[in-house]
């Protein structure tokens, strides 16, 4: 795992910062069967200390052997190394390879338990494996619509990513931003 160290309020003071990278996978909807493209989702295990039985999007930890164990691709760094290690946290807790991986948004939270976290979202197409969910990490797993996404309990945020997500593929640029739902009208 890295840590990050960021100056925060005076330049003397500093917080540690986990750093996350998470993928929103993407089947386009001709390969699942419908007209839409379909979004990978994950419950988080019941066991687990933050979120549990909330549903996700995969990702994991940056780890300094993603990259310090192989050759620099400069004289001086390392490249890609946020790609190579979400790569390898999504063989490992849903054994899937992806590609095209291209940014979305980061969020950052303090958390009361543990360091605060640094999350850089992106987005990217599935590529091969089946789904195959790692013991203690997640539970569930579903294949999904933005609109069907909405039926389940996601973390904060979550949903607003893959609309993001979706803009994206349409070829519109838009930030991520909470979306609120309408009130429904009533019948007159």
């Amino acid at each position: 795992m890295v840590w990050l160290i960021c100056p925060i309020f005076m330049a003397d003071e500093y917080h540690l910062y986990e750093i996350v990278i998470t993928a929103i996978v993407v089947k386009d909807g001709g390969s699942t069967g419908s007209p839409e493209p379909k979004y990978l989702i994950t419950r988080r295990a019941m066991t687990k200390k933050r979120f549990p039985g909330m549903w996700t999007v995969p990702g994991g930890h940056l780890d300094p052997s993603d990259y310090e164990n192989t050759p620099k691709e400069s004289k001086d760094y390392w490249y890609n190394v946020l790609e190579k290690a979400l790569a390898r946290e999504l063989q490992e807790e849903v054994g899937i390879k992806v590609k095209n991986v291209e940014y979305i948004t980061s969020l950052a939270t303090v958390h009361g338990d543990g360091p605060n976290s640094l999350v850089i979202s992106c987005i990217a197409d599935y590529v091969s494996g089946k789904v195959t969910l790692h013991d203690g990490e997640n539970d569930q797993y579903a294949w999904v619509s933005l609109k069907e996404s909405k039926k389940y309990p996601l973390i904060g945020g979550i949903y607003e990513e893959l609309y993001v997500a979706e803009q994206k593929r349409k070829g519109k640029k838009v930030k991520w931003k909470q979306i609120k739902e309408k009130p429904k009208k009533k019948n007159a």
